[in-house]
């Protein structure tokens, strides 16, 4: 509701490898009482953009990206190979450069280009999980309002709301991990022990 407002907000699911963060998240898309967080977050942003007053226009863009062994990969681009930088400006704050974008009108276009983004995901086996989540994911929609105001000009407000399934953490020692999985997990880990400080 605030993100609507012009405020920011996140969402995210924390915790061990099987015990549903990415079913939280996501859900079962058909089966409208087993919605996760993200459908439900499409489903609401565009029902309260149909009951907005008739001086208020909105535009609504989403990008999707995964944090994969400290590396950042833009999951709707179609050259998985390609790293992005994260970068910092004054005026913008911190982004990722090169990082696409897509306007979307509706609920069923935000929910397509999740699940395509979904197919570019890194996953993986584990001990713990049969087809676990090896990477940070970050689902973000900005959601720009223009209205004119009592002064007779335009104002806009901008917020985010991004949307993050966390991958697993996880004793390495109850994964069976080895090689690159083991790799994976300890980044996992590190970078999951940066949320506590």
């Amino acid at each position: 509701e605030n993100v609507l407002e012009g405020y920011n907000g996140t969402i995210f699911a924390y915790g061990q490898t099987g015990t549903g963060k990415t079913f939280t998240m996501e859900g079962v898309r058909d089966t409208p009482e087993l919605k996760g967080i993200i459908p439900n977050s499409f489903a609401h942003i565009f029902g309260h953009i149909a009951k907005a007053e008739e001086d208020q226009k909105f535009l609504v863009r989403v990008s999707y990206l995964e944090i994969y062994n400290e590396e950042v990969r833009d999951l709707l681009r179609s050259d998985q190979s390609a790293r992005l930088e994260v970068k910092e400006r004054p005026d913008v704050g911190v982004y990722v450069k090169d990082l696409i974008t897509h306007v979307v009108h509706n609920a069923d276009e935000m929910d397509k280009i999740m699940t395509l983004g979904n197919k570019n995901r890194s996953v993986g086996a584990t001990n713990m999980n049969t087809h676990s989540s090896r990477s940070h994911a970050i689902f973000t929609i900005t959601i720009e309002c223009a209205q004119i105001g009592p002064d007779s000009k335009q104002h806009w407000r901008v917020g985010k709301l991004h949307l993050v399934d966390l991958a697993g953490s996880e004793r390495q020692s109850k994964t069976g991990a080895t090689g690159q999985r083991l790799k994976e997990a300890s980044q996992i880990n590190l970078s999951l022990s940066t949320l506590g400080n």
